[in-house]
């Protein structure tokens, strides 16, 4: 009898959990629905190694290639910037693997020299000429190994917030996205992690756009809506996890860097502290062109968009007077 009971309860729990596992499913299903209709793709799909790369372009010109953070997709810089620079540009920004309506190749790691080799191939395909490469946050690193290791296939780098340096701290304020199992990635991603993400979307946008205000349209013509879904949660986790693993080693080779380069910092950015990513950097690149912004945070391209297509356009000058 007591077998019996036990085994009862065994089973009805085992029942119930099922049930709130489908109802997290369910329940992830309808916002990453609502999300796709809200900010659908709107640009072009190129193949890249088993990548498909969903990007935009606009206008034409000296290219710009814009590469975006973690966690973020292309409308942090087609919203923000693009329609801001006037004639003689080609402005291209992508959804990096996994990001946005990009889709990364099976079994890729999500490694900086993995992510660059990715945009390099990508300036490739589309036959742009030694591009200038505008990076923001995670985008910024990736940058930088791009110009570590592939300097001959851009003409210059122009940094906002940039992620440059290991440290500790960033993972703690992130530490939820910090899910080194693959296995583990995939689970949360179609069951907690999208609901969770939206019930904590509100503080979480503040945090990151702090000390200045979200932007009213930020999460349709933004592309905010876009971070909840479960491929996007799997894409950011994968960036977040993978950070660690060449970070650090790029560090010691930001000395071989000698193209035209900026970085332009928020001095109150609560993301990514400007002592730590920013002040360390112009002695480490030779005539880094380095711009302090007094009381802006992590997003300077929704905050001061003008101030930042002149610091892209004055390093752009520098870069493109060296392409023949």
């Amino acid at each position: 009898m007591l077998i019996s009971v036990v085994s009862w309860l065994i089973g009805g729990l085992l029942v119930a959990a099922a049930l709130v596992v489908l109802g997290f499913m369910l329940a992830t299903w309808r916002i990453a629905a609502r999300a796709e209709r809200l900010v659908p793709a709107c640009g072009k799909f190129v193949e890249i190694d088993g990548n498909r790369i969903h990007y935009v372009e606009e206008g034409e010109g000296r290219p710009i290639v814009f590469l975006h953070g973690l966690g973020a997709q292309l409308h942090h810089f087609r919203h923000t910037l693009f329609g801001r620079f006037g004639p003689g540009y080609r402005l291209i920004a992508l959804d990096r693997p996994g990001s946005g309506y990009s889709v990364r190749a099976s079994g890729a790691s999500g490694r900086l020299p993995e992510q660059a080799e990715v945009v390099r191939r990508f300036i490739e395909e589309l036959g742009l000429e030694r591009p200038l490469v505008v990076g923001h946050s995670l985008g910024g690193a990736i940058a930088l190994a791009l110009a570590i290791e592939h300097p001959t296939a851009i003409s210059g780098i122009a940094l906002l917030a940039p992620l440059t340096h290991l440290e500790a701290r960033v993972r703690q304020k992130f530490d939820l996205l910090y899910v080194p199992s693959r296995l583990w990635r995939r689970v949360l991603a179609r069951t907690v992690a999208i609901p969770a993400s939206l019930k904590y979307a509100e503080p979480t946008m503040k945090f990151i756009f702090a000390p200045q205000a979200v932007p009213g349209d930020y999460m349709v013509a933004g592309g905010g809506w876009l971070g909840l879904r479960p491929a996007h949660f799997h894409a950011t986790s994968t960036d977040f996890v993978a950070v660690e693993e060449n970070l650090g080693r790029l560090e010691r080779r930001y000395g071989e860097i000698v193209m035209p380069a900026g970085i332009l910092f928020g001095a109150d950015d609560r993301v990514i502290g400007i002592a730590a990513h920013g002040d360390p950097m112009p002695g480490r690149i030779i005539e880094l062109d380095f711009e302090r912004i007094q009381g802006l945070g992590h997003m300077p391209q929704f905050v001061e968009p003008e101030r930042v297509v002149a610091f892209i356009q004055r390093i752009a000058a520098r870069a493109f007077a060296g392409v023949a």
